[in-house]
């Protein structure tokens, strides 16, 4: 399910912007602004601080973008769907939908995404250095580096902090952590080996969580005043590494999960699950017949709207609750519900890992099922899940 706010469509591709998004930049911008170039520049003023401050933080976040547009070109190259891109709290992911068809193409995804922030870094740098005159200019090997970099102008200074930034990120995410970048490749090359996707996936995982818990324990020992070689110490800083290894054991586990229910789903056929002979109402049915005939005499939370057995709609109790109580009685199913165009349906043949997919990304409860035009069923959620439940014990039996 996408969340957030859509700022930009690129090569296809819807980009949005999550509300923890803002809380990082407004961060990033505060400590440029109070303490990183102040230290190297005292001599500029308030409006130049801020200013130098967040187009270093926009072009920061853009580099990001670029990282992860880097992915989502290449999986879309692979025949992979990608609809979003988010950027958040810790950088920025690509909604691709559904798992790789093979190790070449997982590599491939996930090692163009810190080639890339690399290749901006030292770009950055280069430009950086030209700008400052060379070598020379930045007080050569020996000189003094801090006093040469307070001579710099803003443009020198900017690129001088985004090449570092850049292949610091391109580094981080080529630890062999998944479901980072480089957990990816750790994957590919044992999927390549096992020819097994479940099996490189738990690889890849235990490896994660190791990395995780490394992390966790890194910045516990930071907040407690330790220094940690390339991590160094302090509370903020050890808080935030522990934040940060939270969130890939949180993330290994959800990963790792997800590729064991593909696995089940891969291979059934939405019929098998479906349910036939679902009750459908009439695009003129009043709101008031609907909830008394309909929805207070099942468990059903939504109903197919049809003329025969072709699918005009979906109607839900969500619909209903938008309508005031007094205008029910002379508002009909139509006026309300979502047209068939707007909704994404499922054929009886179609792979259950793929309808799954559709149900995730809106976060439906169900989904109609269309053979020839003709609505034969409704794919629940919660009957998949139930499946999926009865699967999972069968196998631990």
């Amino acid at each position: 399910m996408r969340t957030g706010l859509r700022v930009a469509r690129l090569f296809g591709i819807d980009i949005y912007i999550d509300g923890s998004w803002l809380l990082v930049f407004v961060l990033v911008t505060w400590d440029l602004a109070a303490f990183v170039f102040p230290s190297l520049h005292p001599g500029w003023s308030t409006v130049t601080n801020i200013a130098v401050s967040l187009v270093a933080a926009l072009l920061f976040f853009a580099s990001v973008l670029a990282h992860e547009l880097a992915h989502s070109i290449v999986a879309t190259w692979r025949g992979l769907p990608v609809r979003s891109i988010t950027l958040f709290i810790f950088g920025g992911i690509s909604n691709i939908e559904r798992e790789p068809a093979s190790p070449g193409t997982e590599f491939l995804v996930a090692v163009v995404g810190p080639l890339t922030s690399l290749v901006l870094g030292v770009i950055f740098m280069l430009a950086g250095v030209v700008l400052a005159g060379g070598a020379a200019g930045l007080g050569g090997p020996f000189g003094n580096l801090t006093q040469a970099l307070g001579a710099l102008g803003p443009l020198a200074t900017l690129l001088l902090w985004l090449g570092p930034i850049n292949i610091v990120l391109g580094i981080f995410n080529l630890i062999p952590g998944f479901p980072l970048d480089g957990g990816r490749v750790l994957r590919s090359i044992l999927w390549a080996l096992s020819r097994n996707l479940r099996l490189a996936t738990r690889w890849a995982t235990w490896v994660g969580q190791a990395i995780a818990w490394l992390f966790i324990l890194a910045g516990i020992a930071m907040v407690f005043g330790y220094s940690i070689p390339l991590l160094g110490g302090g509370l903020i800083g050890g808080i935030w590494i522990a934040f940060i290894g939270w969130f890939m054991l949180n993330a290994a586990s959800h990963s790792y999960r997800q590729v064991v229910v593909e696995d089940m789903l891969q291979g059934v056929p939405v019929a098998r699950l479906m349910r036939a002979n679902t009750p459908g109402v009439s695009p003129n049915l009043p709101l008031t017949q609907l909830v008394d005939d309909y929805l207070m005499k099942s468990e059903e939370r939504a109903f197919p709207v049809v003329d025969g057995d072709r699918l005009l709609g979906l109607v839900s109790l969500d619909d209903v609750q938008k309508v005031p109580r007094q205008a029910w009685d002379t508002t009909l199913v139509s006026q309300i519900m979502t047209p068939a165009s707007q909704l994404d349906l499922a054929s009886p043949r179609e792979d259950m890992a793929e309808a799954m997919t559709k149900l995730a990304e809106h976060n439906a409860g169900q989904l109609p099922v269309i053979e020839g035009g003709h609505l034969v069923g409704m794919l629940r959620q919660r009957d998949v899940l139930r499946w999926l439940q009865l699967q999972s014990q069968s196998q631990r039996a």
